[in-house]
C-alpha cells in the first residue's frame, strides 16, 4: 500500500493488545521476561500491562498520519476510559461491542439512536435475557450479574464449577432469540447479535476514508470485526484459538501472552508501513 492512502487499524484490547496479570502468560525464566508498562490502573491498583516495546510501536503508530488506531472493545465507556495508552489519544473507540461510537471521547448520538433501532427490529429485548440468566444461574458459581450501557449483559462466574452443558443450552437459547454467548476468562456475555464492532469500523472507515482495515482480536465476538477487515490477527490465544477459526484473510498466530500481542502490534506497524519505534 501506498504512504499516502489512510489506514484504519481496529483492535480488541482485553487479550489483544493489554494483558492483566492473570493472562501475561510469561512462562520464560524471569531475567528474560519483558519489561512491561501498565496501561489502567483500576481503584488504585495495576490493572493491564503491555510490554514497553509493544507501547513504543502503538504510540508511533498512533501518531502515523497515514493511520487511524480505533481501540475496539466490548468494554463500557468508564472501563474504556480507564486506559491511557502511549502516544496521542485516539480520536475514534468503540466500545459496547459497537454499541457506542466515541469522537474525542464523546459519545456518537446518531451512532446510538441507529444502533437501539436495528437491536428493536432483530432481537429480543434485553430484559428478557437479562431475566433469563438470573433464573438459570447457580448461586455457587455466580459471583455478578452486570448490564452493560443498557445494550448487552454478562456474568462474572467461577468458570471452573460452570458446566459446560449449561453453557451449551444458553448458548442455544440465546441464538433461537438473535443473541450470542461468549466466554471470555471469568465473564460469560450475552450479546445482541446484531450489535458487532464491524458494524461501527466501517462507519469510522467511511467517516475517515480509510482505503484499507487491519483488526485483530481473540474471542467469538471478534470475529466479525476478523471477516470484515481485510487482514486480520488473532493470538495463540482466547476463544477463537481454542477453536481453530480461521477466514481468508486472516494470520493466527502461534505465540499466546502478552508477547503474542507485541507481536500483534508488530504486523500492524508493518501493514501500515509505519517506522519502528
Amino acid at each position: 500500500m501506498t504512504r499516502q492512502e489512510t489506514v484504519l487499524v481496529a483492535s480488541d484490547l482485553d487479550r489483544t493488545l493489554i494483558y492483566s496479570s492473570a493472562a501475561l502468560g510469561l512462562t520464560m525464566p524471569d531475567p528474560q521476561a519483558p519489561r512491561l508498562l501498565c496501561v489502567e490502573v483500576h481503584e488504585g491498583k495495576p490493572l493491564s500491562y503491555m510490554t514497553e516495546t509493544a507501547a513504543a510501536l502503538l504510540a508511533g503508530l498512533a501518531a502515523d498520519p497515514s493511520a487511524v488506531f480505533v481501540p475496539t472493545t466490548t468494554r463500557t465507556r468508564k472501563q474504556y476510559q480507564r486506559i491511557r495508552f502511549p502516544g496521542p489519544p485516539a480520536r475514534y473507540a468503540i466500545c459496547a461491542n459497537g454499541g457506542q461510537l466515541l469522537v474525542d471521547g464523546v459519545p456518537d448520538r446518531d451512532w446510538r439512536r441507529a444502533v437501539a433501532g436495528r437491536l428493536a427490529a432483530e432481537c429480543a429485548p434485553l430484559e428478557e435475557v437479562h431475566q433469563h440468566l438470573l433464573a438459570v444461574s447457580d448461586p455457587v458459581w455466580l459471583r455478578k450479574a452486570r448490564l452493560a450501557e443498557d445494550l448487552f449483559a454478562y456474568l462474572v462466574v467461577e468458570r471452573a464449577l460452570v458446566p459446560d452443558e449449561w453453557l451449551k443450552a444458553l448458548t442455544e437459547w440465546a441464538g433461537a432469540r438473535g443473541w450470542t454467548v461468549s466466554l471470555q476468562g471469568r465473564k460469560i456475555y450475552a450479546v445482541p447479535r446484531p450489535l458487532t464492532k464491524s458494524a461501527a469500523m466501517h462507519e469510522v472507515a467511511r467517516r475517515t476514508g480509510a482505503a484499507t482495515t487491519l483488526a485483530a482480536g481473540d474471542s467469538l465476538l471478534d470475529a466479525d470485526l476478523l471477516l470484515a477487515a481485510d487482514r486480520a490477527w488473532r493470538p495463540g490465544h482466547g476463544e477463537l484459538a481454542d477453536a481453530g477459526w480461521t477466514a481468508p484473510t486472516l494470520t493466527a498466530l502461534s505465540g499466546a501472552g502478552v508477547l503474542a500481542g507485541e507481536e500483534i502490534v508488530r504486523a500492524f506497524v508493518r501493514a501500515v508501513g509505519a517506522p519502528a519505534a
